[in-house]
């Protein structure tokens, strides 16, 4: 236990623990900005992100030679020792002027062999010395620390490229030249060197916009905007299980791939084997892969009309046979899609899992299971919904934390879920000081104050009757779909309270039950249930929950009223048989907290690598 505790302190030198190199956060963030090491001899990793090359003067010009061709010094005469070499740069004019006398234009135009034969002899004079300025990035910071390298070292050719990775040591002086850093390091010793073909590196020293980074997801990371989002991320992340542990919760983790509809009514992705298994046998079946059968149908009657609609008019028969022979295609495909189902549904058992499964859109149920053992648990990972949208608010995959606590009733799960929210925004203003300072610069000059904001007041609390008669009142604005109680709210409605009503974060509660999953809780007027969403100016809905019905005839009502397999749901509703217990929970949008946090506007700018409608990762 002594050993374990002596390695997990914190180390006393600057050196990384795991690789040989000083973290460049810990040189220029601290009050001093590096002062206290100067002098110090370090190694230092990382990526150019600017630079700049410095001209030295000139080689001075050979001292004078007398009669016999010795130097002469330049006092008195006395003699100095000269090399053959000195001698002979000193002569490169005399003897570049003979061989383009000599050469003239002999062999035409193109050729000259003789030039070409004595100047390969002639040694060039030497490029003019440089000194190398590179603002060096590691990825641990915002800041990026100086590094000067003289031209002798290396070729400048290959150090000034945005991109370029070095890998050097030195000693950390006080900079050479005057400006906002307190401290530069002077290489003496080049490790590594990660060239970069400047035609093909996309992160040029110009500024790109975010959404021209998506195609480069790879190389996005090393621009300043991106890797200040994701250390951010990993706050929020550290600042997760931080709340959670200290409140007495438990982490566990819910599986990815399910064999039920977590939510009721949600568009989920299906996992199979049998799709490769079906392109083999059948080559044509990848070409009706995403065709509905339904919309194959519509078309089927439409056609039927323009049909009829030609015979009964005076129109060519060329047109008439073209739409019977389309017709004719149609129904072929309609054939199919009907033997593709029928297939599907017989093959079942041939399937991976024998069922049909899915990516989880939701990972509450299985939560449950263990709130009902445990006491209050919590669960951060993946989910993933099959919506065709491209909201700038929603992908196929984002990340969730998900909350379950036992003997719990509605209020308590809405105030753990704004304690939560709140410790989260403390936590990045605390925490994360340089990279708010810089978001706060580059994309949202209020986000400090409105996140300093959150964290001395409340939010709002209003039933879902009250946030619709607010809305029933507005008349400088047309909403896009009629507002009418038992309609859910959209997300033009919410954003419409939280923008303009309320000006900052709001609870609704609550809710009609059709418009909420099946095991949300109904309340005693039988019409809505134990419901509740928080609603973020910018962002939207950020935290939905609800708490869940204890009572197995009710739940057993809903899973019949929406048409679910009972079969499926045997197992959640052996929670209210055996030892059943009042208990709530919610869902947090991970990346749309951080999307709030950051004051950016679409989430696949802080997802690292986002998939959604029409686009998948690499």
């Amino acid at each position: 236990m002594d050993s374990l505790q002596e390695n997990t302190t914190t180390p006393t030198t600057l050196t990384s623990k795991y690789s040989n190199r000083v973290l460049i956060k810990t040189i220029v963030e601290p009050i001093d900005g590096g002062n206290r090491l100067l002098e110090e001899r370090i190694t230092i990793g990382g990526w150019v992100k600017s630079s700049k090359e410095v001209k030295k003067e000139p080689l001075p010009p050979p001292p004078p030679t007398d009669d016999h061709g010795a130097a002469m010094s330049s006092s008195g005469g006395k003699e100095k020792d000269v090399s053959c070499v000195e001698i002979l740069q000193s002569r490169i004019p005399f003897f570049r002027t003979i061989i383009r006398v000599l050469a003239g234009t002999a062999g035409g135009a193109n050729n000259y062999p003789l030039r070409d034969k004595l100047e390969s002899i002639i040694p060039k004079p030497p490029p003019p010395p440089s000194t190398l300025f590179l603002q060096v990035s590691d990825g641990s910071c915002v800041a990026t620390l100086q590094v000067v390298v003289e031209s002798a070292m290396a070729s400048p050719g290959t150090l000034l490229p945005t991109g370029t990775c070095i890998w050097v040591e030195g000693t950390l002086k006080q900079p050479s030249m005057e400006g906002k850093k307190a401290v530069e390091l002077r290489a003496e010793k080049i490790l590594h060197v990660g060239k970069v073909d400047q035609d093909k590196y996309p992160l040029t020293r110009k500024r790109l916009p975010l959404d021209a980074l998506r195609d480069s997801a790879h190389f996005r990371p090393r621009t300043t905007t991106v890797a200040s989002v994701m250390r951010i991320s990993n706050a929020l992340t550290f600042a997760t299980h931080t709340f959670f542990q200290i409140n007495g919760f438990l982490h566990v983790q819910v599986p990815v791939i399910t064999t039920i509809d977590s939510e009721g009514f949600s568009q989920k992705f299906q996992v199979t084997t049998l799709t490769e298994k079906a392109d083999k046998e059948d080559p044509n079946t990848a070409s009706i892969e995403d065709v509905s059968l339904d919309v194959v149908k519509s078309a089927i009657k439409e056609k039927s009309n323009l049909v009829e609609e030609l015979k009964r008019s005076d129109s060519n028969k060329e047109a008439l046979a073209a739409a019977l022979q389309d017709l004719r295609k149609t129904n072929e495909l309609a054939s199919q899609l009907e033997a593709r189902e029928k297939s599907n549904k017989a093959n079942t058992s041939e399937d991976f899992f024998s069922c049909q499964a899915y990516l989880t859109v939701s990972g509450r149920l299985h939560l449950e299971s263990y709130a009902c053992a445990l006491g209050n648990v919590y669960s951060f990972g993946p989910r993933f919904r099959a919506e065709k949208s491209q909201s700038p608010k929603c992908v196929a995959e984002m990340w969730m934390v998900e909350v379950e606590m036992a003997f719990s009733q509605l209020e308590d799960a809405m105030n753990c879920a704004e304690d939560y929210f709140k410790f989260l925004c403390k936590w990045v203003v605390e925490n994360c000081s340089q990279d708010m300072e810089f978001v706060s610069k580059r994309i949202d000059k209020s986000i400090i104050d409105r996140l300093q904001s959150i964290i001395s007041t409340s939010s709002e609390k209003v039933t879902y009757t009250e946030a619709v008669r607010v809305l029933e009142k507005v008349t400088e604005k047309a909403f896009e779909i009629k507002l009418q109680w038992g309609v859910a709210l959209t997300t033009e409605h919410l954003s419409y309270l939280a923008d303009e009503i309320y000006k900052g974060p709001v609870i609704i509660y609550d809710y009609p039950k059709a418009a909420k999953p099946f095991y949300a809780r109904l309340n005693d007027d039988g019409k809505t249930v134990a419901a509740f969403d928080m609603v973020l100016p910018k962002v939207g809905r950020l935290i939905t929950g609800n708490q869940n019905e204890e009572r197995i005839d009710m739940l057993a009502s809903r899973i019949k009223e929406l048409g679910l397999a009972r079969e499926q749901y045997e197992w959640y509703m052996d929670l209210r048989r055996q030892g059943s217990v009042k208990h709530s929970g919610f869902s947090l949008g991970f990346d749309l907290m951080l999307l709030y946090t950051t004051g950016l506007n679409d989430v696949r700018d802080v997802i690292p690598f986002p998939t959604s409608f029409g686009k998948a990762i690499n």
